[in-house]
């Protein structure tokens, strides 16, 4: 059900989600710039082997974090659409967040945290850009500049999240705590994001009520909803905990014993089943709605590729900035984590002119990018961040260390790239996809993320079993995705039935 709209400017609604997303992305940026650099620091610190092998483990429980992260996108988006509607699924999500975050001020409760961050995340981060989209009718033109409005919140946030990372990490130089204050910042942030969704819940109209609902005139949550949200998040945390206590008892020890072979088979059944099971969920689809159905997977398969680049940023190009970048200006050292915040600052930057750059070139012009040529591009933009990369790579083995410009250069291509296709790519999403199943392709979308972002963590292991250099291996699957991406962009505009 949509809200009613104003038909001049935005819905007021609109900046109540701005402002909620912002709340929440700085709760999740804060945590994630300091989780590889506690991980390296503090929990890996007495294991085994060289400094390598820690790398290697901190980047694995940062990928496979980032991995379930997204994922559970899935189960979200599904609950969402069948039983919960998003406004009660961002609420649960938020919660169970909350929690979660709290939890990691001991060390040795950081994976039940994550775990619960995981959970929690799977019902909060689809189900808010579903609402963004129920703001506006089909085929509105205010669309695409609402995501990138949006988009310019998320990195408020982010932008913000340096000053509680920074903190945090100029804190722990002087005590071994410093870090999990950062978490607990964190936590009081998802705090703040859910108090900002409910006092500004009567501007989102009749957007993300459950499924069925007959609205009153107050366009809030009632008692029942609030009912169903504790039993939800008690329910889900217990199963969450539960699993990562049984994990951590053994299960995962009998898991690493089981062959390769074995994993791969379970694997391939996996998404045998689960793509079973969507083709059952969307059997009533018409021939046109799978061809736009059709075109979102292969968007989202090619935007693996992206992401698997860029989230590099918390991971590899994080400890480069750590251990590898003359972070001094002026004789003040810059805190590791700050570099993180030149991406979310540059996005601030030049988010309203790549929306007016957009919205004009749409409106006015019959050779405007379509949606898959802009994500190509953005693609290939990426790839030309990571040859200034591999250049700064060379400087530092060469002096010791690189200047922080070349860290910068490397976040202003990586910034115009995604700008070029993420908030681009939320809001075909909602445009393609049938009414009924928006919050589940909104999962599919971020599902592909999970994958890339595992692959992220995986990357510099996997590119020194198969020898060369990372950065130049990123170079390559960047650019040559992006060129076949522009390629096939006839077919899937066709595909798109004029929404993209």
């Amino acid at each position: 059900m949509e809200a009613e709209i104003e038909k001049k400017g935005h819905p007021k609604g609109l900046y109540v989600l701005f402002l909620t997303e912002a709340a929440e992305r700085f709760s999740f940026y804060t945590m994630r710039a300091l989780l590889v650099l506690y991980l390296v620091r503090v929990i890996y610190v007495n294991v085994s082997g060289d400094e390598q092998t820690i790398r290697d483990q901190a980047l694995a429980v940062y990928g496979m974090y980032l991995l379930l992260v997204y994922l559970s996108g899935l189960v979200g988006g599904t609950c969402a659409d069948r039983l919960l509607g998003s406004r009660k699924a961002i609420f649960l999500g938020g919660i169970v967040m909350a929690c979660g975050l709290f939890l990691m001020w001991w060390p040795n409760l950081l994976f039940y945290g994550l775990g619960l961050i995981v959970a929690g995340n799977g019902f909060f981060k689809p189900n808010i850009s579903t609402i963004v989209s129920g703001l506006y009718e089909e085929n509105d033109p205010r669309r695409d500049p609402a995501f990138t409005i949006f988009y310019m919140g998320i990195n408020l946030g982010a932008f913000l999240a340096i000053f509680g990372a920074g903190w945090a990490e100029a804190l722990a130089k002087q005590h071994p705590w410093g870090w999990n204050v950062g978490f607990v910042v964190a936590g009081v942030g998802m705090i703040f994001s859910l108090l900002l969704f409910h006092w500004g819940q009567p501007l989102l109209g009749t957007a993300g009520f459950p499924p069925g609902r007959e609205i009153d005139a107050d366009s809030r949550l009632n008692a029942t909803d609030w009912r169903d949200i504790v039993v939800w998040a008690i329910g889900l945390s217990a199963l969450v905990l539960t699993f990562v206590f049984v994990w951590d008892a053994g299960l995962g020890t009998l898991w690493d014993q089981v062959p390769g072979l074995i994993k791969l088979g379970l694997g391939i059944a996996l998404i045998l089943g689960s793509g079973g099971g969507f083709v059952v969920l969307n059997r009533d689809n018409t021939k046109e709605e799978w061809e736009r159905v059709g075109a979102i997977i292969i968007l989202s398969i090619f935007v693996i590729f992206f992401w698997a680049g860029f989230e590099q940023a918390g991971g590899t190009m994080n400890l480069f900035a750590f251990e590898q970048t003359d972070r001094h200006l002026f004789g003040w050292e810059m805190p590791a984590t700050w570099f993180q915040g030149f991406n979310p600052l540059f996005i601030i930057l030049l988010a309203p002119i790549f929306s007016k750059i957009w919205e004009w070139t749409d409106k006015k012009y019959p050779w405007a990018l379509p949606t898959p040529a802009k994500m190509g591009l953005g693609m290939i933009v990426l790839g030309l961040g990571f040859v200034v990369m591999a250049q700064g790579q060379r400087v530092a083995d060469d002096a010791g260390k690189a200047g922080l410009w070349w860290l910068i250069a490397v976040y202003l291509l990586h910034t115009v790239g995604e700008l070029c296709l993420s908030p681009i790519g939320l809001s075909m999403v909602t445009k393609l996809s049938p009414v009924r199943r928006v919050s589940l392709m909104m999962g599919i979308w971020f599902a592909c993320t999970a994958v890339a972002d595992y692959l992220s963590g995986r990357m510099e292991s996997i590119v020194h079993q198969l020898g060369g250099d990372l950065w130049t291996w990123l170079i390559g699957l960047s650019v040559i995705p992006g060129v076949i991406l522009l390629l096939v962009t006839p077919v899937l505009k066709k595909w798109m039935h004029g929404r993209g």
